[in-house]
Order: structure tokens, then sequence, then C-alpha cells
């Protein structure tokens, strides 16, 4: 069935695979930046960051750490490892489900709200620029190119 892809299709789908190598690029070259960013000012890292924005927006502030998992997008191993980290800082607590003793949460802590309060509105500013002057802080990325290669891959989203 496989084999019976028109040449067509495999150049359209070739497209699709470079631009969406583009997207990847961007999304990846972004995020080393905001990740640096936050680790030399505010010594904590944009996984980290955006745990702490997920807690802070759940019902109680806490999530069950399986669901803080993938709402980070880490597997299991690693997001004990996140939330360690967060817990060695202060700025969550684990707590044990009471319907289900197996079941742990993690938590947020005032200091990690105080955090995130005093981190966001710089961090939304810092996003901003490197995505209105990606060609001024990512000369490698090819402005037109990586604007097209978004149109596409929306536009399959879309269809």
């Amino acid at each position: 069935m496989h084999s019976q892809v028109s040449q067509i299709d495999r150049s359209e789908a070739a497209t699709v695979a470079h631009s969406w190598s583009r997207v990847a690029l961007l999304a990846s070259t972004i995020e080393s930046s905001l990740d640096k960013w936050l680790g030399d000012t505010y010594r904590v890292g944009l996984t980290e960051y955006r745990a702490l924005g997920f807690l802070i927006h759940a019902a109680d502030k806490e999530l069950r750490v399986n669901d803080l998992a993938q709402q980070v997008g880490l597997n299991p191993s690693s997001i004990t490892r996140l939330v360690h980290r967060l817990e060695a800082k202060g700025l969550v607590r684990r707590d044990l489900c009471a319907d289900d003793g197996r079941g742990v949460y993690a938590v947020i802590e005032e200091s990690g709200e105080a955090l995130l309060r005093e981190i966001t509105p710089t961090y939304e500013l810092r996003l901003h620029a490197l995505l209105t002057e990606l060609g001024a802080h990512f000369p490698h990325l090819a402005k037109d190119a990586t604007s097209a290669a978004l149109t596409q891959v929306q536009a399959l989203i879309d269809s």
C-alpha cells in the first residue's frame, strides 16, 4: 500500500518534512535561548518555569505528577527529577493523594507563585522580542523561509 504513493504525494510529503524541520529548528532555537536566559537570570530552567505555570493555573494549584508530566511533555522518570529539583528549590512540594495512597501530587508553594509572578512579564517580553526580531537574534534562521514553513504547517493543521 505504501509503495503506491504517487510521485506528487511524495514530493508534497518531502516539502512538508522540510517545513516541519524548519519549524522544529525555530522552536528548539528559541527554547534553548529562553532556557539559558531563565537559568542565568532566575536559576530556573524553561521546563521548570512551564511546570510552575501549569501548577499555578490548576485547580487547588496542584496536579498529579503524571498529569504534570503529560502537560510538560516529560516521561515519568524525567518528571520525577523535575519535581525533585523544584522541591529542592522550595518552589513545590509533594502531597499524597488522600483517595489513592499511590497517587502523588505536585503542589506549588507560595515561593513558586512569587517566582512565577516575577518571571512571567519579563519572559513574555523576551519571547516577543525573540519572535519579532528573529533575524537579529538568530541570523541562521531565514525569516522568510521560517515564516513560509509555519504557514504550510498551519495549513495542514487546518485542513
